[in-house]
């Protein structure tokens, strides 16, 4: 993680429990001594956010409507730190700090993550957008229910769902950059699989840190490898799959996915240059960053940064454009 990273050494759950303590019903003890929760379990998952956002990030309250996408804030918080270092190259070292600095979350999502620890860490000012309204309604109303998040959070409903800084970004507006997690899969039914291998993956690590022995389903395990072969001819049940970070379909899939998604943005990015400094975007895919790069120079970008980063085993990184000199 970040060396700013709050997180980087675990979760303190007694300090947790206090500042939310509906967390404490999920702990669970975990097969090295240490206090921990079922991750698997969205509505324990969902108790350590809320905590975790209260205790770090000064939030009074922190909820989001059922099955709508609940990140883990740690990795969330290493894409703010990895943002700040790339406006600190330009600014002598230093980290830009204050309400000057503006950002705009692309797809903010109903739980605003980023705007929270981007504001709180640095004070920095945000536009969330989504194309989402329930998302948008949820958004605002973290906002409005936390006073040290209220003048630093606005949120805009995108009436486009084919375009992304168009009809947010208004004439004469400047960011200092802007934000995006994109939706990964390419349908409905590619987001329900990855869903169902995650799930598989969950129950495993939930008897590693128990010591239990896992009771092996052989047709689960089957499933979850064919049907990456066979889910276009015959779809999944998608209904009963439950994610847990959970997720709708806006936040998880889109036309194209992943890369399609970040090519649009890109060529959008070009009518928007003088009014972002720094455009950027998480690429979950590593296959897919030659091919952002390669784009992102096509339309004349002075510079192209890719960010990687860490949690644990899972690596992870962001790409970050400009046009300015």
């Amino acid at each position: 993680m970040h060396v700013r990273n709050v997180h980087k050494d675990g979760y303190p759950m007694a300090a947790l429990c206090q500042a939310h303590p509906a967390l404490s019903g999920y702990v669970i003890n975990a097969k090295s001594g240490k206090k921990s929760i079922d991750f698997a379990n969205q509505d324990a998952v969902k108790a350590l956010n809320a905590a975790l956002l209260i205790h770090y990030y000064g939030l009074k309250t922190w909820d989001i409507p059922n099955g709508y996408l609940c990140p883990p804030v740690p990795g969330r918080a290493d894409y703010i730190h990895g943002i700040a270092d790339i406006l600190a190259s330009t600014n002598k070292g230093v980290i830009p700090k204050g309400n000057s600095v503006k950002g705009l979350d692309v797809g903010i999502g109903a739980n605003a993550i980023y705007p929270i620890i981007g504001s709180q860490s640095y004070g920095w000012q945000f536009v969330g957008s989504d194309i989402d309204a329930v998302s948008v309604k949820s958004a605002k109303s973290i906002a409005n229910k936390n006073p040290k998040l209220t003048p630093l959070l606005s949120v805009r409903k995108q009436p486009n769902k084919a375009k992304i800084f168009e009809g947010i970004i208004q004439p004469n507006e400047h960011f200092t950059f802007t934000m995006c997690n994109p939706p990964f899969h390419k349908s409905a039914e590619a987001a329900a699989l990855g869903s169902e291998r995650k799930a598989i993956g969950l129950k495993g690590n939930k008897h590693k840190r128990s010591g239990k022995k896992p009771r092996i389903d052989i047709n689960a395990h089957a499933n979850a490898s064919t049907n990456a072969k066979t889910f276009a001819k015959t779809k999944p049940d998608i209904s009963n799959i439950k994610l847990n970070f959970a997720g709708t379909g806006n936040e998880l899939w889109c036309e194209g996915g992943e890369l399609a998604f970040i090519q649009r943005m890109i060529i959008e990015s070009v009518k928007y240059k003088s009014q972002v400094d720094w455009f950027t975007c998480l690429v979950s895919k590593s296959e897919h960053l030659k091919p952002i790069e390669t784009s992102i120079n096509y339309y004349g970008a002075t510079k192209f940064l890719k960010i990687d980063m860490g949690q644990g085993q899972k690596q992870s990184r962001f790409v970050a454009w400009t046009f300015t000199e």
